[in-house]
């Protein structure tokens, strides 16, 4: 590995995190309210898409701005109450177009990644 692959590596992770990470956010919503800490988890679980809460709680705000979670207060068995997140139909509906295009998208970028480039004779 060369100096500054690794930048160049996190550089390219961190702009497709930024692409889907909305909608990787609705997924984990897609079943039942979550919390943004149990939130932050399942991303972290994931590897990939670890963030942090300046991340998630800004997004988790526009997401609301936007009608696509609402939210509601619940006690918690340990600490203060949380407030939870929860799809409304706006967020189910923008959620199911995703999944419906996220599979073309994908075949197309991996026909790119594993396409050689064609050797035409022109310079670049």
């Amino acid at each position: 590995m060369e100096p500054g692959d690794s930048t160049k590596q996190a550089r390219a992770a961190a702009q497709l995190r930024k692409g889907v990470l909305e909608y990787c956010v609705l997924a984990l919503m897609r079943d039942r309210p979550r919390y943004g800490v149990e939130l932050l988890q399942a991303l972290e679980d994931s590897g990939t898409l670890a963030t942090s809460q300046g991340t998630v709680y800004p997004l988790l705000s526009r997401l609301r701005r936007d009608d696509l979670v609402t939210t509601t207060w619940q006690e918690s068995p340990s600490g203060p109450p949380r407030r939870y997140y929860a799809l409304t139909g706006s967020g189910r509906a923008a959620l199911d177009e995703f999944t419906r295009v996220w599979p073309g998208f994908r075949d197309a970028v991996d026909t790119f990644l594993a396409t050689p480039p064609s050797s035409t004779g022109d310079p670049a």
